[in-house]
């Protein structure tokens, strides 16, 4: 049984945090981000790690900034630990806790390392099409993510799944490599592997505006940016300056030569045809501006579309989103 505390904030870390919970370990706190207004009422929201936390019963700390000497002092008070173990915390672990624990800090990432560094690696991966990723537990030191390799698992990635279907199959993987880890430390079988960083890929935080679609994109591109930009930040083009989100998309196998990028080639009871730069994409779920969420088809009813009309690019749209 190892004596461990637990930082960690958004729903991917939770499994995490359960599956500690359900084991012989002893969590001896929680620590997470503290709450933020959220909604049109500003109401202060919980993060879904200290809910879970607060239904285990364990203690919880929300520091502002982990790196406060006032917080690190206070939370060394707790005595000698076994291990940290950090899962989309959001914040860099200063290094006076990281040579805290006995077999240090231990992080949970949705990647294989190196390649995706950063907040976002499930988003990128989808979005530049990969094939397969996984999970990685690994060492923190003292940059992002460039920490020493304990354990990886590779997952397939299916061939519609989006980034929040993706990102609860991996956090699943993760809390069980994540056992897997912590059990070969305790009995000295996991030898920390260097990461190669010449290998080394990137994916920061996708601001708002990063699901824009281009139509002059190809068919494929166009679908990854969709699956890897839903549910956030979300992807979206626009029609007549007003703000159009797309939630689900797949290519047509039909004759691309016919139709200029953006423009709707054919509306029918299964959705919204619309031309790209290479192929077709085919609209199946939308969601224009301050409404609900609706099929393609119902959308296109409502809006009167017909073969030729088009989708456009527009500074307004952008704009819409980021405010939304």
């Amino acid at each position: 049984m190892l004596k461990i505390v637990f930082a960690g904030t958004s729903e991917f870390a939770v499994p995490s945090l359960c599956a500690l919970v359900a084991s012989e370990h002893d969590v001896l706190t929680v620590i997470t981000q503290p709450d933020r207004p959220s909604g049109r009422g500003g109401k202060l929201q919980m993060t879904p790690v200290k809910e879970a936390a607060l239904a285990h019963g364990l203690l919880v700390l929300q520091p502002e900034k982990i790196s406060e000497p006032e917080f690190v002092t206070s939370l060394k008070e707790l005595g000698s630990v076994d291990a940290m173990v950090v899962v989309a915390y959001g914040q860099k672990i200063p290094s006076d806790i990281l040579r805290w624990p006995k077999f240090g800090v231990i992080n949970v990432h949705g990647s294989l390392l190196p390649k995706y560094r950063g907040a976002a690696p499930i988003q990128h991966a989808l979005i530049a099409g990969e094939k397969t990723t996984g999970v990685t537990t690994m060492l923190i030191d003292e940059g992002w993510d460039t920490g020493p390799i304990l354990l990886q698992r590779e997952v397939e990635i299916l061939p519609d799944e989006n980034a929040g279907e993706l990102s609860q199959r991996l956090a699943e993987v993760g809390a069980q490599l994540l056992l897997e880890t912590l059990a070969g430390l305790e009995q000295g079988t996991i030898n920390p592997v260097s990461q190669d960083h010449s290998l080394a890929t990137y994916a920061p935080s996708l601001k708002s505006n990063a699901g824009l679609i281009d139509w002059s994109a190809s068919a494929e591109a166009i679908i990854n940016l969709v699956r890897g930009c839903t549910p956030k930040p979300g992807a979206f083009t626009s029609r007549n300056g007003l703000l159009l989100k797309v939630w689900r998309a797949r290519a047509e196998e039909v004759d691309a030569s016919l139709g200029s990028p953006g423009e709707i080639m054919a509306v029918d009871k299964d959705g919204i045809v619309v031309a790209a730069g290479q192929g077709m994409v085919r609209l199946l779920e939308v969601q224009p501006a301050s409404r609900r969420k609706m099929s393609a088809a119902e959308y296109a009813l409502g809006a009167r579309l017909k073969p030729g009309d088009r989708f456009d690019l527009t500074v307004e749209a952008a704009q819409t989103n980021e405010q939304g």
